[in-house]
């Protein structure tokens, strides 16, 4: 792709400046010194001129001596028997014709065309990066044909469900006869749906590639412009484009950007609104059996407007969520086709390792273990590269010039040990997969990594107070070793009072508060913050009871890490040793340091260590 030159206007500013200097050299000839006719004469008595040019009204002459600043003159012609006089005196003299108005014309129109040149090179450039002023009501949709969109099914992965839904996309748009025959039609718009990075724009270009048809991809930001009616005349020509080339595809990214809800908000957006209510228009004027489908993409679906997606018009969201363990594997072999892979890569591990990671985490993490490899010249990538890329990804980059005193490090190894020891105590927790002490990433002195098992869609109030515990299992070793607090575990704290709130405000799991939700979960694809907060719906009385709830739900969680180190000092003191010895721990080191280790049955009110 052509690199695209920004104007910068200093280059506008050295060019008029430019054009000034080359008028001035062009039009301004010598300093000439303007003089009385009676002066003239009096200077040719004194024979002080050396040359002169006569023209039909002027004089120009040049000083046999100049004395002063300048060396020519110029006086109105008076007598016409000036020639004899020259004569008489020895005056060298010559007569020219002159042209005044050619010169003037000249004078004016060279830096008039100059500086219309620069105008236009001007608009030149906004028309290279904004479209041009003349096509500013036209649509900036890239067109794609088959062989340019260059995906097909094959190249998506960890998303079967989704695929199978747009097969009946691709078959409409190769045969819509046989859809016509019995009357059915096909949806007018298919809305993808999910987190980011899933693969949704992967899979619309996957759809063209299948149908070979053509393939017009935009996104819903490109629409909206300063000046008001823009975007509703882009959609027009969208369309119309698309028309002419039907059956074709129209891939709308970002659709929240331009299908936001009307009405929303305490200031109104006239440009975005117009745009969408054209483009309701189009979507319900456009005949279904002409083969044109719209596929638009976003991952806040809670912010559209309602009339997008009524039916007639986006009729079918498909979900493009996070892959499972299977899906994730069969997306790191699509990736891992691209570059050379040892023998000893385990792809299912590697599945296992990267839970709630999507498509694009991968393939960041394909190419992460990849640049590796190279760096240290390797002729392949290993599994132990793909490791360390796993860790660079979830704890961040590893930094060993950050020099920490001996009695930092004692805290930070018998803190991540904390957590690693409640974590291997605890029935229903993620094994250990690595503890090290080598700071990390933004503030993290030290890291734990957990592997999960398997994928998991549920939990029961018992795994998220283990849970609460594991997160307290580092302060609870601070205490109970160094018997103050420090500022390492902030994280793990805002981690668990989060779990503990939502356990008590969202999934009624406190016998004081019974089984009713006072917060409405408003979780978007984007995260919490993207939602915005709930509004409250409660009183203060009931607030001071959540409170203390939560609480009480966090003592429990400190009370229950406390009891398992506790009744395991032996094994936290050695492990901490030999974690500041080695820096990092494996997992086969773990399950040797922590043979005899005591475990409980869980973090309830009772419960009784065993062996």
């Amino acid at each position: 792709m052509e690199k695209q030159t920004e104007f910068n206007l200093w280059y506008l500013v050295v060019a008029l400046f430019a054009v000034l200097m080359l008028n001035s050299l062009l039009f301004s000839g010598p300093q000439v010194e303007p003089m009385p006719y009676s002066q003239f004469l009096q200077l040719l008595e004194d024979r002080k001129v050396e040359k002169v040019i006569i023209s039909e009204q002027f004089i120009t002459g040049e000083y046999r001596d100049p004395t002063g600043e300048s060396k020519h003159f110029v006086t109105t012609r008076v007598e016409p028997e000036l020639a004899d006089r020259l004569a008489q005196y020895g005056v060298e003299f010559s007569r020219t014709p002159e042209n005044t108005f050619l010169r003037e014309l000249l004078a004016w129109f060279i830096p008039l065309f100059v500086f219309f040149a620069l105008w236009m090179l001007f608009f030149r450039k906004v028309a290279e990066r904004q479209g041009g002023f003349m096509s500013i009501g036209k649509s900036r949709a890239k067109v794609y044909v088959e062989k340019d969109t260059g995906v097909t099914f094959d190249d998506v992965a960890g998303v079967d469900e989704a695929k199978q839904e747009l097969r009946e996309i691709v078959d409409f748009l190769k045969n819509p006869q046989e859809y016509a025959r019995l009357g059915a039609h096909i949806p007018k718009g298919v809305l993808l749906v999910g987190p980011p990075g899933t693969g949704k724009t992967l899979l619309a270009r996957a759809v063209a590639g299948e149908a070979k048809v053509p393939f017009f991809s935009i996104s819903g930001s490109e629409f909206v412009e300063m000046f008001v009616g823009v975007g509703a005349a882009r959609v027009r020509d969208l369309f119309e484009q698309a028309r002419q080339k039907a059956p074709a595809i129209i891939f709308i990214d970002e659709l929240d950007a331009l299908g936001k809800a009307r009405g929303v908000g305490a200031v109104s957006n006239e440009e975005r609104e117009q745009t969408l209510n054209q483009l309701l228009v189009e979507m319900d004027g456009f005949d279904p059996s002409v083969g044109l489908i719209i596929i638009g993409a976003t991952n806040r679906p809670e912010i559209l407007d309602p009339a997008l997606l009524r039916a007639g018009r986006f009729d079918r969201q498909v979900l493009v969520d996070k892959p499972d363990k299977n899906g994730r594997a069969a997306i790191l072999r699509v990736h891992m086709r691209k570059v050379k892979v040892a023998d000893d890569v385990d792809v299912d591990k590697l599945a296992a390792l990267t839970t709630g990671f999507s498509g694009a985490d991968l393939a960041n993490l394909v190419n992460e273990a990849a640049l590796l490899a190279a760096r240290r010249r390797a002729e392949a990538v290993t599994m132990e590269d793909f490791t360390r890329a796993i860790e660079r990804i979830v704890a961040g980059l590893e930094k060993k010039n950050r020099v920490l005193s001996e009695e930092e490090r004692r805290v930070v190894a018998h803190h991540e040990m904390g957590h690693a020891l409640v974590a291997l105590a605890l029935p229903h927790t993620d094994p250990v997969h690595k503890v090290s002490i080598i700071p990390r990433g933004i503030g993290a002195l030290g890291y734990t990594i957990q592997r999960p098992t398997e994928d998991r869609y549920l939990m029961t109030r018992e795994e998220l107070e283990e849970k609460m515990a594991v997160l307290l299992g580092g302060r609870t070793a601070e205490i109970l070793v160094f018997g103050h607090l420090s500022t390492g575990a902030a994280d793990d704290l805002a981690k668990a009072t989060d779990i503990a709130r939502h356990m008590v405000t969202t999934y009624g799991m406190d016998e004081d508060l019974g089984f009713v939700t006072y917060e409405q979960p408003r979780q978007s694809f984007l995260g919490e913050a993207a939602a915005g907060p709930a509004p409250r719906q409660y009183s203060e009385a009931t607030a001071k009871q959540i409170d203390e709830a939560v609480k009480r739900a966090v003592e429990r969680a400190y009370r229950c890490a406390r009891a398992i180190l506790e009744a395991n000092r032996e094994v936290l003191e050695r492990s901490a040793a030999e974690l500041l010895k080695k820096e990092t721990l494996e997992e086969d080191d773990l399950r040797r340091l922590t043979e005899g280790l005591r475990r409980i049955e869980g973090c309830g009110e009772e419960r009784d260590t065993r062996a």
